[in-house]
């Protein structure tokens, strides 16, 4: 059965994207833990990520890095958080979070309704953060 993410990647349901390459995609979320709020998605369906084989989960947290990177000075956050949860769809996707205190890091905090302007305003100061870190940012 075709996840939720898949048709965000393939483009079946909108989705604000801020990088895709031919192993991942990251975009925004939409019940972000704090602005820029950003998720790391395999384009494979992989169910968890100790499922994932060792090139793909490298791959994933090493964009993942890189995006933790760039949300720092984009958001001037204090830290970035980094969940791997998997209960909400069941394709693997790594949360990076901006954050300045661990309140932040708490997913009973999230944001259930966010503007499409929010998001696009987040993604990009995130994606202008993006070539300092060596990455192609995506629209």
């Amino acid at each position: 059965m075709t996840t939720l993410f898949t048709k965000l990647i393939n483009h079946e349901i909108p989705g604000v994207f801020v990088y895709r390459d031919h192993v991942c995609v990251a975009f925004m979320s939409i019940n972000p833990l704090a602005v820029g709020h950003t998720l790391v998605v395999p384009i494979e369906e992989v169910d968890e990520w100790t499922d994932l084989d060792r090139d793909t989960a490298e791959h994933l947290f090493h964009i993942s890095h890189l995006i933790g990177k760039a949300q720092k000075t984009a958001f001037s956050c204090s830290r970035v958080g980094l969940i791997i949860a998997g209960y909400e769809i069941n394709h693997c996707h790594l949360h990076i979070i901006p954050t300045n205190d661990m309140q932040q890091l708490s997913f009973a905090n999230a944001t259930l309704s966010v503007s499409s302007k929010e998001l696009q305003e987040a993604a990009v100061l995130l994606r202008g953060g993006l070539p300092a870190v060596g990455l192609a940012p995506s629209e």
